[in-house]
C-alpha cells in the first residue's frame, strides 16, 4: 500500500563554498537507517558537485538517487526540470524517506518553495526545513560582498542610493528563508569569528533562528532533519528582496569551463588558481584534474583564495580530462585571462 504520508524535504542554501556538498555528504554517512535521495543543482552547465557525491554513495542512498540539475538555477527552471526530477522520484517503487535539495549557491530559496506548491508534487512532500549554510570566517569580515567598503563609500556620497550588491541579496535571502544557519569553517573562524558572525546573521534575520557553529559538515543529523518546518506554507515570514516580482535574473553571474592539460606541477596550478581571486575577481573555481603519473582524480576548490585539494577517486573508464568551472560576477568574468593566469 502507498503511505499517504508526505516526504519531507531539506533545502540547502548557501553561498558558493559555504560548504553545502561536505554537510550532505556527512548526512549520507549518517543517515540512520533513512533511505536518502539528493537533488543538485549549479550553476553552469558542468557538474562538481554531483559527482563528489556519487563518488561516496550507500546502500541509503545509491547513486541512482543522487540526481544533478545543472540546466540552471532551479528556482528559474521549475517547470523543466525540478517539478519532473520530483515526480520521478515519488514514482519510483522504493521512495526516499527523506529528499535533500542541495541549490547552487547563487540560488534564491523563495521561489523553491513556492514550487512546492504545484499541484503535481503538493499532497506528496513537504519542506521539512531550509538550512542555511554560511561560511562564519567569511561573514565575520563581511566578505559576502564583493568590495563591502566601496558599497558603503557610495552609499555615503550619494544618500538616494538604497540596493545592495547582488551577493549581499543573496546572502539576505538565504538567511531569511531559514529555520536553521549553519555557520561552517568554526575551526578557522574561531570563537572571536563565529561571535561576528553571530551578529551578522542576527542582523539579517527576520525572525529569531537557530545559529551552530560547524566544521567539516559533521552535525548530529537529528538536529537539522525531521524539523517539521513546513516551510511552504509560512512563506509570509520568509521575505525576500524579490517578493511580488514574477522571476528574477543571474545575470550578476557568469561561468566559465576551462579545460587544462595533464597537471605536471600541482603546486604551481593551485597557487595559480588561488591568484584567481586576487587578479581577476573569481568568487569560485572547482573541477577535476588529471595529474601526470597518478591514477586518481584531483578535486579542486576555491573559495576566494583559498584553495582545497584531494584526490578523491580513480578515473576509471572517464576520460582523464582537466576541467575547472570558474564562477564570477557578470563583467568581471574575462575567458581570455583566466587561462593566461593558469597557463593555459
Amino acid at each position: 500500500m502507498t503511505s499517504l504520508a508526505k516526504i519531507p524535504v531539506t533545502v540547502i542554501t548557501g553561498f558558493l563554498g559555504a560548504g553545502k556538498t561536505t554537510l550532505i555528504r556527512h548526512l549520507m554517512t549518517n543517515a540512520n537507517g533513512r533511505k536518502l535521495a539528493v537533488l543538485v543543482n549549479e550553476f553552469g552547465s558542468e557538474g562538481v558537485d554531483g559527482e563528489i557525491l556519487k563518488s561516496c554513495a550507500a546502500a541509503n542512498c545509491p547513486a541512482e538517487n543522487i540526481v544533478e540539475l545543472a540546466n540552471g538555477c532551479i528556482c528559474c527552471t521549475v517547470a523543466d526540470d525540478f517539478i519532473p526530477t520530483m515526480e520521478e522520484l515519488l514514482a519510483r517503487k522504493v521512495r526516499p524517506d527523506h529528499i535533500l535539495i542541495e541549490t547552487s549557491g547563487l540560488a534564491l530559496p523563495k521561489p523553491l518553495l513556492k514550487a512546492f506548491d504545484w499541484p503535481e508534487i503538493r499532497s506528496r512532500i513537504t519542506v521539512d526545513g531550509v538550512i542555511a549554510l554560511a561560511d562564519a570566517e567569511a561573514v565575520a569580515a563581511g566578505r559576502f560582498a564583493p568590495n563591502p567598503a566601496a558599497v558603503e563609500a557610495q552609499r555615503a556620497a550619494d544618500r538616494s542610493i538604497d540596493h545592495e550588491t547582488p551577493l549581499s541579496e543573496v546572502f539576505e535571502d538565504q538567511i531569511s528563508c531559514a529555520d536553521i544557519v549553519l555557520l561552517t569553517k568554526a575551526d578557522l573562524a574561531g570563537e572571536a569569528g563565529i561571535a561576528a558572525a553571530r551578529r551578522v546573521i542576527a542582523a539579517e534575520a527576520p525572525r529569531p533562528v537557530p545559529v551552530l557553529g560547524v566544521t567539516d559538515g559533521a552535525i548530529d543529523p537529528q538536529v537539522i532533519l525531521g524539523l517539521n518546518a513546513a516551510a511552504e506554507d509560512d512563506l509570509a515570514a520568509r521575505p525576500s528582496h524579490h517578493d511580488g516580482e514574477e522571476d528574477h535574473e543571474h545575470d550578476d553571474f557568469a561561468s566559465v569551463v576551462i579545460e587544462l592539460p595533464e597537471i605536471v606541477d600541482v603546486d604551481a596550478l593551485l597557487a595559480s588558481v588561488g591568484r584567481l581571486a586576487r587578479e581577476q575577481n573569481v568568487l569560485r573555481a572547482k573541477g577535476f584534474l588529471a595529474v601526470k603519473g597518478k591514477p586518481l582524480r584531483l578535486l579542486v576548490q576555491s573559495v576566494g583564495e583559498r584553495v582545497r585539494h584531494q584526490f578523491d577517486r580513480p578515473w576509471g573508464t572517464s576520460p582523464r580530462r582537466s576541467k575547472l568551472v570558474v564562477i564570477g560576477e557578470h563583467g568581471d568574468i574575462n575567458e581570455q585571462a583566466i587561462k593566461a593566469g593558469l597557463g593555459v
